[in-house]
């Protein structure tokens, strides 16, 4: 059985959880999720926890069953605490600038890029002069996610000086350049 699959996920106080045949809606302080599973998986709730069983032990039914209680735990967790990925700007004249509930960055091109805001995305931005960086925050894992891998793509770390966007942790391996004679 799977080690994942098998461990019921508690519901804390303050959370609301509704299964309507395969969507399950999980509504808390922060707001509400809502998501449809696959009907191979079978879920309840009983005794203040959501329990996420198989019907069979076939690879699909095995593969489904890990999936489907981690999706429901990360909408447990995003309703009460939510999510936040944070980005670090390293580069010289490289500044990002909040604008119109989207953020603005100028990272070395001709003109500056807009990302335009996404239902249920927050952007905190910290500028100073040793350091911008910009947290992405969210209810839902999968977006906070997708959103900080779109920021991170307008100009990810280079190998030579390490300049561009990472994560705030990120190791970039670093390249010799050429050597001067």
């Amino acid at each position: 059985m799977s080690r994942i699959g098998k461990t019921p996920i508690p519901i804390p106080k303050g959370v609301d959880v509704k299964i309507d045949g395969v969507t399950i809606t999980v509504k808390g302080p922060k707001g509400t999720l809502s998501r449809d599973l696959h009907d191979r998986p079978v879920v309840k709730i009983a005794d203040g926890q959501i329990l996420v069983t198989r019907l069979t032990d076939s690879r699909q039914d095995k593969s489904l069953h890990g999936l489907t209680r981690t999706l429901i735990a990360n909408m447990v967790e995003g309703v009460t605490k939510g999510y936040e990925k944070e980005l670090e700007i390293i580069g010289l004249g490289y500044r990002v600038e909040a604008a119109g509930g989207g953020i603005v960055l100028n990272v070395g091109y001709s003109h500056p890029v807009r990302i335009n805001p996404v239902d249920g995305i927050e952007f905190e931005i910290q500028s100073d002069r040793q350091r911008n960086a910009i947290k992405v925050k969210g209810i839902n894992k999968e977006v906070v996610g997708l959103v900080a891998a779109e920021i991170r793509r307008v100009k990810p770390p280079e190998p030579y000086k390490g300049k561009g966007i990472r994560y705030v942790g990120e190791y970039v391996r670093r390249k010799v350049g050429k050597s001067g004679v």
